[in-house]
C-alpha cells in the first residue's frame, strides 16, 4: 500500500494513514509538510465517503454498521490537522478548522451521539448563565474521561485476550482447518469506535469554544492593526520576541548541565537587593545586621574616645536596646540550636542505651556479690544461734521449778 498513489489507495488504507499522521500531530509538534499530507488525505477520505453513500440523513448510529462508524471521525480529524497548520494570516486557518468542527458536530447530531444537554446549550448560545455553563463543563468533562477509560479498558481486554490466544496456540496443536477462524470481536470494535467518537464530540465542543474566541481576538487585533498601520510591525516584533525567547531557553537548558546551582537566598534584604537589580546572586551574602544608630551617634566615626563625644552619642537615642540581628539571621540562629539539641539528644540517647546494654553484665555481677554477701552473714548468724544453744539447753535457767530440784 506504501507505493500506490492516493488515488489508487482503498478508504480503509487512506483513513488509517489519516489516523496515523493524526495520532503523531496530537502526542507532539509534527512537520508541517506532514501535516499538510494529513490534510489532502482526510480531504481525498471526505470526497470518497460522500461519492460512497456510506451516510444518510434519515439514519441513525443504529443504522450504521460498524466499519463505516469510524468514518463519521474524518471531518474531526480535518479540523484538528487544520488547525496545527502555521502561516502568517491564521484567520482563514481558524475559519476553516471551525467550520469542520460545526459540521461533524451536525452530522453527529443527526446520527443522535450528542447528549441533550449539549444540544440545549448549542441552542441557547452563550447566554447561558455562569453556573449552568460550569456545570456544562463539569459533566463533559466527566463523559470525557468515561470514553477515554472505556477506550483503556478495551485496549487491555484485547491485549490480554491475545496474549492468551498466543499462549494457547503455542501450547495446543493446531487442528486442520481451524488455523483461520477469526475472533468474534465486531461487538467489542463497535462499543470502541463508538467510545471514540463520544470522545471527539466533547473535545470538538472544546475546541470550537477555543477557536470562536481566538477568532474574535485576531479580528480586534487584525482591526486595530489597519486603523494603526503597523500590520509588519507588529509582526516582526512578534516574530524577533519569540527568536529571542526561544534562544534564551536553549542557552539555558545548554547551561543548566555544567553549571552548579546558586546558593540559596535566607537573606530578606539581600534578596529585595537581586529582585531591583542592585545585586547579583553570584554575590556573597553574608550581611551582618548592625543596631541601628539614630541621633548624632550616626555620624560620629570610629570609637568613642572622649566623655564629649559619649554624650553628643546618648541625644536622641531610644530607649529600648535596638536588635542586633534580623528576623532571618534570628531564624537560621534558633535552626542551628535546635539541629544541636537533636544531634546531643540522640547521642545522649544512643550513649545510655549502649551503656545500660554493656553494664547489665557488671550491675549482675555485683547482685550475685550482695546476694553472697547476704547469704554468709546468714550463716554466720545461724552458727552463732546454735552455739548458744549448745551452751544454754532447754530449761536450764528453771531448775527450781523442777519436783527435784
Amino acid at each position: 500500500m506504501g507505493g500506490l498513489a492516493m488515488e489508487e489507495m482503498p478508504l480503509s488504507a487512506l483513513f488509517e494513514q489519516a489516523r496515523k499522521i493524526h495520532l503523531a500531530a496530537s502526542e507532539s509538534r509534527a512537520d508541517q509538510d506532514v501535516v499538510k499530507k494529513g490534510c489532502e488525505i482526510l480531504q481525498k477520505c471526505e470526497d470518497m465517503v460522500g461519492k460512497l453513500g456510506l451516510f444518510s440523513s434519515n439514519e441513525t448510529k443504529e443504522d450504521i454498521s460498524t466499519n463505516n462508524l469510524k468514518y463519521l471521525l474524518v471531518p474531526y480529524y480535518l479540523a484538528e490537522l487544520t488547525e496545527k497548520i502555521i502561516q502568517d494570516d491564521r484567520i482563514p486557518i481558524v475559519k476553516a478548522s471551525h467550520a469542520k468542527l460545526k459540521e461533524f458536530f451536525s452530522f453527529c447530531e443527526a446520527m443522535e451521539l450528542v447528549p441533550e444537554e449539549e444540544l440545549e446549550a448549542s441552542s441557547r448560545g452563550g447566554s447561558a448563565p455562569p453556573a449552568d455553563r460550569r456545570a456544562l463543563k463539569i459533566a463533559r468533562f466527566k463523559r470525557q474521561k468515561a470514553a477515554e477509560s472505556k477506550l483503556l479498558e478495551i485496549k487491555e481486554r484485547k491485549e490480554r485476550r491475545g496474549r492468551s490466544t498466543k499462549a494457547a496456540a503455542l501450547s495446543t496443536p493446531v487442528e486442520s482447518g481451524e488455523e483461520d477462524i477469526p475472533d468474534d470481536d465486531s461487538e467489542e470494535e463497535r462499543e470502541a469506535w463508538l467510545s471514540t467518537i463520544n470522545l471527539a464530540v466533547c473535545k470538538a465542543i472544546d475546541l470550537m469554544e477555543m477557536l470562536k474566541r481566538e477568532e474574535e481576538m485576531l479580528s480586534a487585533i487584525k482591526e486595530k492593526q489597519l486603523k494603526d498601520g503597523e500590520d509588519g510591525f507588529s509582526r516582526d516584533a512578534l516574530d524577533d520576541r519569540t527568536k529571542k525567547a526561544e534562544t534564551w531557553h536553549r542557552d539555558a537548558a545548554a547551561r543548566v548541565q555544567y553549571s552548579r546551582p546558586a546558593q540559596p537566598i535566607t537573606c530578606a534584604t539581600f534578596a529585595q537587593d537581586v529582585l531591583e537589580g542592585r545585586a547579583s546572586v553570584s554575590q556573597g551574602h553574608e550581611h551582618k545586621h548592625q543596631p541601628l544608630i539614630f541621633g548624632p551617634a550616626s555620624i560620629v566615626g570610629g570609637a568613642l574616645s572622649t566623655e564629649r563625644e559619649r554624650m553628643i552619642a546618648q541625644v536622641f537615642q531610644p530607649s529600648h536596646r535596638m536588635p542586633t540581628m534580623s528576623i532571618e539571621d534570628a531564624g537560621l540562629t534558633e535552626m542551628t540550636i535546635m539541629n544541636d539539641w537533636q544531634e546531643q539528644t540522640k547521642k545522649a540517647i544512643e550513649e545510655a542505651s549502649t551503656s545500660w546494654y554493656s553494664d547489665k553484665p557488671l550491675r549482675r555481677k555485683e547482685e550475685d556479690d550482695e546476694e553472697d554477701d547476704e547469704d554468709e552473714e546468714a550463716v554466720m548468724k545461724a552458727r552463732a544461734f546454735d552455739d548458744w544453744k549448745d551452751d544454754n539447753p532447754r530449761g536450764a535457767g528453771n531448775k527450781k521449778l523442777t519436783p527435784c530440784g
